[in-house]
């Protein structure tokens, strides 16, 4: 009888592919958050875990999904994560939602001179305006960044603090900090397609190994089409990609004959 492979088989499998791309070296961003798989097995229900919490990084330049992290059980991202944050990129800006704010990780990573972020503060967070965009944060006095403020069409209150430069070669404005924020967004349709179209929010496991297979299983569903190409007609778009390899699958009479006709057609 087989054994079941572990989930580090897939993990692996995952990330081979991702070391073998030619790294972009121009700078980029590194969009990071989490997405809730709610947990239907009663099994997993009677040790207290009702939702999965899949952690990972989007990135801008190479629509690579990096720093993957699962988490079973309810919980705060600014208690977890650092998995995903620790597998920022070189040269790309780390970028984070409020969920993920924290006191000592914005300490942290203003510690760390050679990696850039960009982090959404949260509206209680304890502001003082010093001088050239420069805001003591909390209330002790000693943490000290470049924070933007502003409000969006609706009214809404955003902060944003950086150690992205102001000025330079290499500075960015204000403006340009917020428009790179809006961009944030993109890692939102990165769960949205994993949920609808690779069935990420349909677990049929009831056991946290074979979700942990079935999660990476779908993450590598992605990083095919990511890798794959198709006629320029078909359209460039995953979604495209995944259309088109869907037709090519229903063709055949089965699975096996489809693997057969990839594996030695010319």
């Amino acid at each position: 009888e087989p054994r079941p492979r572990p989930p580090r088989f897939l993990s692996l499998l995952y990330k081979y592919p991702l070391k073998r791309k030619n790294p972009n070296k121009n700078l980029g961003f590194f969009r990071v958050d989490s997405t809730i798989v709610t947990l239907t097995s009663k099994l997993l229900w009677t040790l207290g875990i009702h939702q999965l919490k899949l952690f990972a990084g989007l990135d801008s330049l190479t629509s690579e999904v990096g720093g993957v992290h699962l988490h079973f059980g309810n919980g705060h991202d600014s208690k977890y994560g650092e998995e995903t944050l620790d597998a920022t990129p070189v040269n790309r800006v780390l970028m984070m939602d409020r969920g993920f704010c924290k006191l000592e990780r914005i300490e942290q990573l203003l510690g760390e001179e050679e990696r850039y972020f960009l982090m959404r503060l949260n509206l209680n967070t304890t502001l003082e305006s010093r001088e050239n965009g420069i805001y003591q944060i909390g209330k002790q006095g000693e943490l000290l960044a470049r924070v933007i403020v502003f409000r969006d069409e609706k009214g809404k209150e955003y902060r944003l603090v950086t150690n992205l430069p102001s000025s330079g070669e290499s500075g960015f404005t204000d403006e340009e900090v917020k428009e790179l924020y809006r961009q944030r967004w993109q890692i939102e349709l990165l769960w949205k397609f994993l949920k609808m179209h690779l069935k990420l929010d349909r677990i049929i496991t009831k056991n946290t190994n074979g979700i942990t297979l079935q999660v990476y299983a779908s993450l590598i569903a992605y990083l095919f089409l990511q890798l794959l190409e198709v006629a320029s007609f078909v359209g460039q778009k995953i979604l495209d990609k995944l259309r088109c390899l869907l037709s090519f699958m229903k063709s055949e009479k089965s699975f096996v004959h489809w693997f057969d006709k990839l594996a030695f057609s010319n």
